[in-house]
């Protein structure tokens, strides 16, 4: 049976891009429907391909430019366009928190059906390029490039970041602006260490390769973690390359590494061995301290997380006599955050390791009216833990992406807290959770916050209060 030939899909010219939307995509209208354009701006004039055909949408890709918009700048990184992590490099960062802005009205407005609400403007980041305090990275032994090698000529390795959507296809990178310099000149290192020594690189198809993962956090303070991941127990080059990152870089304070044989890169079920250091970073946000392992969830963007926090805070207007719920509640961070204005707080979270986490940093910061508990959200929440903790006067929920169980939205309305302050980083979900909460609560304001500079993604902070 032959191949089915290859389709080629229309080509539409002197297209105007409208608008930005969803998910970092630019806007057009074709044909009486819309397409989502990646890498566009409002105001080019281009010639579009569709690359895919939905009932109601299109997608298309850009293929020839007859006037660029005014809007656009030149982006920063020369991986912009193919790495995918930075959607908008090319907006200035004023237009980019217009459009999140206005993203998040839309989101509450169309999905949520949702008017009468005070809208506070959008809080950008106060640094614009290296404010992440995480880094991931993958080892490849075959890079992935737009151009496939000449003929007899060897495809080089690659220490970078996965091409969206592919776990095959590693890009390699030579630096990332979204995370202090140090990161850049660590990953170089690291590198050239491995191919000078003759360390064989992951292959993600056959699952063989001694080095698979750089991972790397750091503190406000300076203070670095570094884990490397490695296939398997192999001594000498473990030693070797250990020491050498030790010796080259004297800000890490935490030197680690793990064993991983598993077919994914996840932490939770690996042993961590500390090579030097500690075996965890320790954070300040407010007057707190928090301790991060390698496997810790914790806001990637550190100085906003204290702002994001506070204005949860603010939000929930504690006076000191509150029974506070902090749901999704991860290491405790939010739950300790405002305990000091509660008179107690109870956080509930899937991850048995993440309340492990919350507990020590409770005790680390000398309070004792938090109390944690793990296990699935709509499980644990249920009328008899209510009856047992007491009905909450204020809920403060951060949920996944996906938004909260609808079990769990249906709880809170059973339990009628005062005030439910609900922090998303899906400004949909959230929107969609609005419209299920409408049935007791108004939406009193919104204040959208910005994380993550260049991305599509954006923080929002609610307050809804009983009728």
């Amino acid at each position: 049976m032959g191949r089915r030939p290859k389709v080629k899909f229309k080509i539409y010219e002197q297209v105007t891009i409208e608008s930005a939307g969803a998910e970092g995509n630019a806007v057009a209208r074709v044909d009486g429907k819309v397409m989502f354009v990646k890498y566009g701006a409002p105001g080019d004039v281009v010639d579009l391909q569709v690359i895919q055909k939905k009932k109601n949408y299109m997608e298309g890709r850009i293929i020839k430019f007859h006037e660029q918009s005014p809007m656009r700048i030149q982006p920063t990184c020369s991986h912009f366009g193919v790495c995918g992590g930075c959607k908008w490099q090319h907006l200035p960062y004023s237009e980019q928190l217009k459009i999140k802005q206005q993203q998040v009205i839309d989101a509450m407005q169309r999905i949520g059906k949702l008017k009468d609400f005070e809208v506070l403007p959008i809080l950008g980041s106060t640094q614009e390029y290296g404010y992440r305090n995480k880094l991931d990275l993958s080892f490849s032994n075959r890079a992935w490039t737009l151009l496939p090698p000449q003929e007899g000529e060897e495809r080089p390795k690659a220490l970078g970041f996965h091409v969206p959507g592919r776990f095959d296809r590693v890009l390699d990178v030579n630096a990332c602006y979204l995370m202090p310099d140090l990161v850049n000149r660590l990953h170089r290192s690291v590198k050239a260490y491995c191919e000078a020594n003759g360390l064989s690189f992951f292959d993600p198809v056959t699952q063989e390769g001694l080095m698979r993962n750089l991972l790397v956090r750091c503190n406000r303070d300076g203070g670095w973690m570094v884990l490397l991941s490695f296939k398997e127990r192999d001594e000498t080059a473990i030693q070797g390359l250990m020491s050498h990152v030790k010796a080259e870089f004297p800000e890490i304070v935490s030197l680690l590494f793990v064993v991983n044989s598993k077919r994914n890169d996840t932490l939770q079920d690996l042993e961590v061995e500390c090579f030097s250091g500690e075996a965890f970073l320790t954070e300040r946000l407010g007057n707190l301290t928090y301790k991060i392992r390698p496997q810790s969830f914790f806001q990637t963007n550190t100085l906003q997380a204290e702002i994001l926090y506070q204005i949860t805070k603010d939000f929930a207007g504690l006076t000191g006599k509150e029974l506070v719920y902090d749901l999704y509640t991860g290491t405790g961070s939010i739950a300790l955050f405002v305990a000091d204005g509660a008179k107690e707080v109870v956080g509930i979270e899937y991850v048995e390791e993440a309340i492990a986490d919350a507990k020590e940093n409770m005790q680390m910061n000398g309070i004792s009216h938090c109390k944690f508990y793990a296990g699935d959200m709509k499980d644990i929440l249920t009328g008899d833990f209510i009856l047992e903790h007491g009905r909450p006067d204020v809920v403060i929920t951060d949920p996944p992406r996906d938004g909260m169980h609808p079990s769990v939205v249906a709880r809170l309305l059973e339990a009628e807290p005062l005030k439910i302050v609900y922090v998303s980083c899906n400004p949909a979900t959230q929107a969609r959770d609005a419209a299920l909460l409408a049935e007791k609560y108004d939406l009193v304001k919104i204040q959208p916050v910005d994380m993550f500079p260049h991305t599509h993604h954006v923080e929002n902070v609610g307050l809804w209060k009983l009728r």
